[in-house]
């Protein structure tokens, strides 16, 4: 399991427009064949500032991810819209639950 987290702080005015291309990235991925999780958090103090949590089966999942169209599209609609560059990190999961569909 390879767990992906970018954070981003956004550029106040852009905010709505942010989260609208971001859910529509988000919505995208969770349909590819290795994602298995892609959360957008917003922060509660700083409506600003945004991570994006993504899980997926191996690192080749991001970079097939890296490669969609919606991916794509969502980089260059957003991208000036950063009030700062985002940062990324990556993560090996020791443990990670699946949510149930019960």
């Amino acid at each position: 399991m390879f767990i992906y987290l970018v954070e981003i702080k956004v550029k106040p005015e852009h905010l709505e427009e942010f989260k609208t291309a971001t859910l529509d990235n988000a919505q995208n991925t969770v349909r590819e064949p290795d994602n298995f999780r892609f959360d957008v958090l917003q922060h509660p103090d700083d409506i600003t500032k945004f991570i994006l949590y993504e899980v997926y089966a191996d690192e080749s999942g991001l970079e097939s991810h890296r490669k969609t169209e919606h991916y794509a599209r969502w980089k260059a609609t957003v991208e000036s819209w950063m009030a700062e560059p985002r940062k990324a990190a990556k993560f090996s999961a020791l443990h990670y639950t699946k949510e149930s569909t019960d």
